[in-house]
């Protein structure tokens, strides 16, 4: 009698399968064993691969989220660089204008001092003018009263006899007696 493998499976096909085992050669790799080493590869390679991809996952996630958050702060401190640049910039303005009104001040200042200095210097020439011309003036008049007594003593000297020059001495006299009393 037959036994069941014998009827399950033809007797030519026996040679077919004392061949069946793991060739390693990869030359000679026939499709049985590819597909029987990727299914073992596929069966106990597939948790290695699930947990190696979930791991690849969370490390891309981490990365991500770690750009993202240094993306939030490059960009909160840009704002603030920008704000602070923005804010300088103002500030340079005030100073400029600042500077600006200051030179127009010192300007005005210095325009109104050389002013003053110049009506001051103009007030000094005027007064320097009405002295000069005040002693002038006096020098002139003493001049002319010395002449015109030079000239009046010279007349009375040749116009003067002893008796008029004794009469003028007598109201000389009287005069200062007359002065003499009302003091008194």
């Amino acid at each position: 009698m037959r036994s069941v493998s014998e009827i399950a499976t033809p007797s030519s096909d026996w040679a077919f399968s004392a061949s069946i085992g793991l060739n390693t050669n990869i030359l000679e790799i026939n499709l049985i064993n590819l597909i029987l080493v990727l299914g073992i590869l596929f069966y106990y390679g597939k948790g290695v691969l699930i947990n190696f991809l979930n791991n690849r996952e969370r490390t891309i996630l981490n990365t991500i989220r770690d750009a993202e958050e240094r993306y939030k702060e490059a960009s909160n401190k840009l704002q603030k660089a920008r704000i602070r640049l923005q804010q300088a910039k103002v500030k340079a303005d005030e100073i400029r204008i600042n500077g600006l009104t200051q030179m127009d001040r010192e300007q005005r200042d210095l325009v109104n001092a050389a002013d003053e200095d110049l009506k001051g210097l103009e007030d000094s020439k005027n007064y320097a003018i009405r002295f000069e011309k005040q002693r002038a003036i006096e020098q002139v008049r003493r001049q002319v009263s010395r002449l015109a007594s030079e000239r009046a003593l010279e007349t009375l000297n040749t116009r003067l006899d002893n008796q008029l020059h004794l009469r003028m001495i007598d109201y000389h006299i009287g005069l200062f007696r007359a002065m003499d009393s009302k003091s008194d």
